[in-house]
């Protein structure tokens, strides 16, 4: 009964998707022309390869943006060592995605942009592309994509699982459980990125026997610093020497009026304070340096090349792809996406690698779990506080008390190199042995 509904209503999506179809390519074109698609490559989000496809068995890895299609890496490095045979096609839906990625994937990978959920989009990306096996990178549970890969033959699996709040209460009301319990079947592979997750993913019917657990791919963080970049960073620390420094990083809008309240706070007792803030998205970093020009204060704004000089007391990142760099030339790293409801927070542990004394706000979401875990080896390793004058108390101690200031920093390295351990190979050897072996035997 509850398969036959959910046939139904995953018929009703493909009927809608399939109708919908010219507006959401006028959508595309839109998103185009307002520089959210890429000028050139926007047809791949309609199933239009722009590249050829090699012959000879192929993977393909999906990840919806930036955050989601880094993590993927290190498993497609690893998947090119011990299967060299394989073609892997590497897919992500943004365009401040593939900027960044383009650069960081290995030699022969083939990257292009994902196609959108509607069934001539899918049909003919999945037609051209016929790849022995998908791997999707944490939530992205797509009807088409999965129900058509399933139809053709195509194995599945989903590594770094997850699934919001939001998301789980939606799939599991009446109409949808049918519908994602259908979908999470034609998996053969489920692999968490925590106890809890793992426990959504069954409670929305998945076949318990497909969920294995490895670790959050999150926690791995690889290098990709070019000689170029590491000038940039070697440049900063010199700019920076001598002078005390914490980064505020991933803030989303709001969030600087909070850090801003805090960096006046600071800058009393701490004059030659240089506050580095980090926006989510870099056309943010612009508008909050034109805001603090106006105002008369002392901000630098990378993108225009300016340095830290005596006068400058905010330095404002306003480029893509470098924040697991900057975090080496701080002491402190504040989270964001973190200190206003409705928020869920941003990866830790790259901070925890680079040895900083990390410190979030309360809105953490699915990122909890890496907290508690980097909590629970070791208490100091992440300090979560409530708002804007429990940071600002944390601040003043760190920057007053360097004792305390180092302990917090080698405690969020341990966590991260003692968390991080293993969970590439792990999650190879579930896709080798629960997806590759029986498809390329």
């Amino acid at each position: 009964m509850a398969a036959t509904r959910g046939k139904l209503i995953y018929t009703i999506y493909r009927a809608l998707s399939y109708g919908l179809s010219p507006l959401l390519y006028l959508h595309l074109r839109w998103r185009k022309n307002q520089g959210l698609e890429h000028p050139l490559r926007w047809p791949e989000r309609l199933g239009h390869a722009s590249l050829p496809r090699p012959q000879g068995p192929l993977l393909w890895f999906h990840a919806v943006s930036l955050g989601e299609g880094v993590a993927a890496i290190p498993v497609i490095k690893e998947c090119i060592r011990m299967r060299p045979e394989l073609t892997i096609l590497m897919t992500t839906t943004t365009a401040s995605a593939f900027e960044v990625i383009k650069n960081r994937l290995p030699n022969g990978v083939i990257y292009q942009f994902a196609p959108i959920d509607t069934p001539n989009a899918m049909d003919a990306f999945l037609g051209y592309w016929k790849p022995n096996a998908i791997v999707l990178i944490e939530s992205e549970l797509w009807p088409n994509l999965i129900m058509d890969a399933s139809r053709k033959g195509i194995a599945l699996a989903l590594i770094n699982a997850r699934m919001s709040t939001k998301s789980f209460k939606r799939w599991s009301s009446p109409w949808l459980l049918p519908v994602i319990s259908l979908m999470l079947s034609k998996f053969s592979l489920i692999i968490p990125l925590s106890t809890m997750q793992a426990i959504n993913f069954q409670l929305l019917l998945a076949p318990p026997s497909i969920i294995n657990s490895s670790g959050d791919l999150k926690f791995v963080v690889e290098d990709f610093v070019s000689e170029d970049e590491m000038k940039t960073i070697e440049d900063l620390k010199v700019q920076l020497a001598h002078r005390p420094v914490w980064m505020a990083s991933s803030i989303h809008k709001g969030e600087e009026e909070v850090i801003l309240a805090v960096h006046k706070v600071l800058i009393k007792v701490h004059p030659d304070l240089v506050t580095i803030i980090v926006p989510r998205h870099p056309e943010h970093g612009q508008e909050i340096a034109y805001k603090l020009q106006k105002e008369g204060q002392g901000v630098a704004l990378r993108s225009q090349g300016d340095k830290i000089i005596s006068g400058t007391n905010i330095y404002v990142v306003d480029t893509l792809g470098e924040l697991r760099h900057l975090y080496w030339i701080t002491p402190i790293a504040v989270i964001g996406g973190s200190f206003l409801p409705g928020f869920t927070g941003h990866n830790i542990s790259e901070a925890g690698a680079a040895g900083c004394a990390v410190l979030t706000g309360p809105h953490v979401g699915h990122f909890s779990c890496m907290m508690s875990e980097m909590q629970q080896f070791n208490p100091l390793s992440v300090l979560q506080v409530s708002g804007k004058l429990e940071l600002e108390e944390a601040l003043e101690v760190l920057f007053r008390d360097n004792k305390v200031l180092e302990a917090r920093r080698e405690a969020a390295k341990q966590a991260y190199h003692s968390l991080s351990s293993g969970i590439v190979a792990r999650v190879w050897d579930l896709l080798e042995s629960k997806l590759l072996k029986h498809i390329l035997s």
